[in-house]
């Protein structure tokens, strides 16, 4: 079976999680993503996303049941700002970023920018 990438099982995950709308258990999880991962793997998992602030845990029964902190796009965007904090040169990073951006992205990133300035 090939590695998954780095961080992968974590995003298959928080997708459940942000799919489901409720805090799911474990075996919740297992049962949503639908593949042959040992119940401990996800464990470890949920576990993990607990330590590092991405879920919150909550007692159901002998479980814990798992829910995201922050939505999904908020997620992303705390994701592209830490990114972009560890890069010196911002001004190059952002029009790089830019530049991958498909049209109707691009048209909804200036939509978001023209509000931000309305807004100040």
């Amino acid at each position: 079976m090939p590695r998954r990438a780095v961080g992968e099982l974590e995003n298959d995950v928080l997708t459940i999680l942000w799919s489901a709308g409720i805090p799911l258990t474990p075996s919740e999880v297992l049962e949503q993503h639908g593949s042959n991962l040992a119940y401990t793997t996800v464990m470890t998992v949920l576990s993990r996303l607990w330590q590092k602030g991405h879920v919150t845990r909550t007692q159901r029964g002998r479980a814990f049941g798992y829910a995201p902190k922050l939505s999904e796009g908020e997620f992303g965007a705390a994701q592209l700002a830490e990114a972009l904090s560890k890069v010196q040169d911002r001004p190059a990073a952002l029009s790089r970023f830019v530049g991958t951006l498909s049209g109707a992205e691009a048209r909804q990133l200036r939509a978001a920018l023209d509000e931000r300035g309305r807004q100040k």
